[in-house]
Formats: structure tokens, C-alpha cells, sequence
């Protein structure tokens, strides 16, 4: 007898022991999914804000161009995240954090062509890390959903690096790091 509740007693522990070891995991994975949403939100955000501030202060069409194409796809993906976050209730930043914060007013400085450049330089450094965000959360995102949304949305934020390249006048082939692979772009 007292072998059998020293047996139920250990299972019971061991038990107890992967309920918790799951629910740290499972915390885990959520401090990864809201740091996603979080991450992308500011992006988004600040992509919508520098796509309005080119629209106003550019010189070429082409970068005219390029920011009203940023306007019109990130709103959109914006309102796809919020959707989704909203659903399952995770927080998202109301604000941009100072690093973003400081590009826009730095951006916010210029006009015309010396505008146009620093916007370009920008994009390119701006999608080559949501590039990398998104391509994260579509290998090893945890949430189905989450998962979904970016494997969903990285073709077209590879091609909005490609395209900001492109403005940027960077050479024809280009070859990035972004997460576990290399992406080469030709022109």
C-alpha cells in the first residue's frame, strides 16, 4: 500500500512538474508572439508615418510613387495585425518607440532631393528588418494565426525591400541575411 501512494505520489508530482514546465513554455511563447505584434505595430506605424511625410516632401515621382504604394500596404497590413491582435486580446503600442521616433523627425528635417535619399537609405534599413520580423514569425511563430498573417504578408514586404533598393540605387545584385536565409535579389 504504501508503495502504491509513494507511485501516485511521484506521478502526481511528475505531473505537476510538465503542467508547469507547459505553462512556462506556453508563456513563453506568448511573450514571442506579443513581442511580434508589438514589433510589427510600431513598423507598420512608422512605415504609414514616413510614406506621409514623403508624400509631402519629395522631389522625384518615383519616390513619390514608391511612398503612396507604402501608404496604401501597410495601412492595410496595419488594420490585418489590429484585427488579429484585437481578436486575441494582445496589446499593441499606441505609440512609436524612440528609435522610430527619430527617423520620422529626422526625416521630418529634410526636403526635396536630400529627402528623397535619406527616404530611400530608410526603406531599405526599415524592410530588411521587417523582412527579417516576418520571416522569424513565419518559421517558428508560435500562433497559428500570427504565423499565418506573416507568411501571408512577407512577399510583399520583400518586395517593397526590393523596390527601396531599387530607389536607393544599390547595385543590381544584393545579397541580405534575413533569419535563416539568404535572400539574393536581382534587379
Amino acid at each position: 500500500m504504501r508503495r502504491i501512494l509513494v507511485t501516485v505520489a511521484v506521478a502526481c508530482g511528475l505531473a505537476l512538474g510538465a503542467t508547469r514546465a507547459t505553462t512556462a513554455q506556453q508563456a513563453t511563447a506568448a511573450a514571442a508572439d506579443d513581442e511580434f505584434v508589438a514589433k510589427a505595430a510600431i513598423g507598420g506605424s512608422t512605415e504609414v508615418a514616413l510614406a506621409q511625410l514623403a508624400l509631402k516632401r519629395a522631389a522625384s515621382p518615383e519616390v513619390k510613387s514608391y511612398a503612396q504604394q507604402m501608404l496604401t500596404d501597410h495601412t492595410a497590413a496595419n488594420e490585418q495585425l489590429l484585427t488579429l491582435a484585437g481578436r486575441k486580446q494582445i496589446s499593441v503600442p499606441r505609440k512609436v518607440d524612440a528609435k522610430h521616433q527619430d527617423a520620422v523627425n529626422r526625416l521630418g528635417r529634410l526636403q526635396g532631393a536630400e529627402f528623397d535619399r535619406a527616404y530611400a537609405k530608410q526603406m531599405v534599413e526599415d524592410h530588411k528588418e521587417t523582412v527579417e520580423l516576418f520571416q522569424n514569425e513565419s518559421n517558428g511563430g508560435r500562433d497559428a494565426d500570427l504565423k499565418a498573417l506573416a507568411t501571408n504578408l512577407l512577399p510583399k514586404l520583400k518586395h517593397h525591400w526590393k523596390m527601396a533598393r531599387d530607389l536607393a540605387g544599390e547595385k543590381d545584385e544584393t545579397t541580405e541575411r534575413t533569419g535563416n536565409t539568404t535572400t539574393t535579389s536581382p534587379k
